[in-house]
């Protein structure tokens, strides 16, 4: 049993812990819808990661085949099949820095880009690509989903 000297000694400590820990960056978990509003995001935890996965799609049958959207344009003959809905297009890390950075996968062009999230406040995120050193970024609102 600890003395109460122990017990002030140990509460002080532990409140010193306390304040000096860094504080956990919020993360960007949730629905979002991306800026042009033809896709929505859904950003969770997947191990260490943050993942985005494509969840709800604006034009959910392509008009030229009649079919949902399929990964025409990647470069892997093999996964050109692959459904858009529910395709996975990032698994980042996070930067330290209270961001998350890793290759993000356009399927417009079937490219990955050095990409970075940034959550700007609870409503915003902003969505970084980079090729090369050629970058743009676009903000993607929280969805009600």
């Amino acid at each position: 049993m600890l003395s109460p000297r122990q017990l002030i000694s140990l509460a002080a400590t532990l409140l010193v812990i306390g304040v000096t820990a860094p504080a956990r960056a919020a993360e960007p978990n949730g629905t979002w819808l991306t800026q042009r509003g033809d896709a929505q995001i859904r950003v969770a935890r997947c191990g260490p990661s943050m993942c985005g996965t494509v969840v709800w799609l604006r034009n959910e049958v392509d008009a030229r085949t009649g079919q949902p959207p399929v990964d025409s344009r990647n470069p892997d003959p093999n996964l050109r099949n692959r459904k858009i809905l529910g395709l996975r297009i990032f698994a980042m890390a996070s930067d330290g820095n209270g961001g998350w950075a890793g290759g993000i996968y356009n399927a417009e062009d079937g490219q990955t880009y050095a990409g970075r999230l940034i959550l700007r406040d609870p409503s915003r995120l902003e969505v970084q690509g980079c090729a090369g050193p050629l970058c743009g970024s676009e903000t993607w609102s929280r969805s009600g989903r």
